[in-house]
């Protein structure tokens, strides 16, 4: 089994040293985990009032304070961490999520579906729809708002992703309908990773929760609390891409007969 670790709590709007620290000590109790996601832009917080004000807080991904704090406990820890981060590239912002491994940066992945006044800050991300290998399991990442866009989901399936990383700053729960669907229509897992609390005008639904490639949700987190959820991940449930004794998620595709 491999184990998977959600941490779930409120990042403060502009206090990247606080969202450290507390991330660290939330860090600090997934141990035994293999793989620990958190939040959407988990480093400053969210509901920005303007581009100028994210500017100013980002930094790149090699000065971020909070990415430095990921590598370090992903290396005492040797353990694999996915946060969200602002990421900032010379005049350009980016909606990001990092994955860290035992020390190491394994790579980025840049939001590409900006989600209503993210689009007045961010850049959307480009061609970066990669799997990551961990202990012999394979890591897919999207953010939030990407849960509604199928074909997204398929390519990293295709791909063969076994685990989904999605950290999210949902603030409503469409989510809890779609993605599921999602780990049926793909048959993968899915670890949608929330935050609480409530920025300016933004309160957010919480409820992080891991889903299983049958569409069942395993573990979920409440709508207020800071905590953490802990799964255990059977990844050949992922592997197993029959539907039936006759069919195939992806052998049965007909693109050929779709236009």
């Amino acid at each position: 089994m491999f184990k998977l670790a959600q941490i779930q709590f409120a990042p403060l709007l502009g206090d990247i040293n606080t969202n450290c620290e507390k991330a660290e000590k939330l860090i600090s109790q997934c141990n035994d985990s293999q793989l620990i996601v958190l939040p959407e832009v988990s480093d400053t917080g969210y509901n920005f009032p303007n581009r100028k004000y994210a500017f100013d807080l980002a930094y790149d991904i090699e000065e971020n304070p909070f990415v430095k704090m990921l590598l370090r406990k992903s290396r005492e820890m040797n353990t694999s961490i996915v946060s969200g981060i602002c990421e900032k590239v010379d005049d350009k912002l980016y909606n990001s999520s990092i994955l860290v491994s035992k020390g190491n940066i394994l790579g980025t992945y840049r939001k590409i579906h900006l989600f209503m006044n993210e689009k007045d800050i961010f850049e959307p991300g480009v061609g970066g729809l990669e799997v990551y290998e961990i202990e012999g399991v394979n890591i897919g990442i999207l953010i939030c708002f990407d849960y509604l866009f199928p074909e997204i989901w398929r390519i990293l399936a295709q791909k063969n992703a076994d685990i989904i990383a999605h950290p999210s700053n949902l603030v409503t729960y469409n989510a809890f309908k779609v993605v599921p669907a999602q780990a049926i229509i793909n048959k993968v897992f899915i670890a949608t990773t929330n935050r609480i609390g409530t920025e300016r005008d933004l309160t957010f639904a919480g409820r992080s929760f891991m889903c299983q490639p049958d569409g069942k949700i395993i573990k979920e987190a409440g709508k207020e609390t800071e905590e953490i959820i802990k799964s255990n991940v059977d990844v050949k449930l992922a592997r197993d891409k029959m539907i039936t004794s006759r069919n195939h998620v992806f052998n049965d595709l007909k693109p050929e007969s779709y236009f």
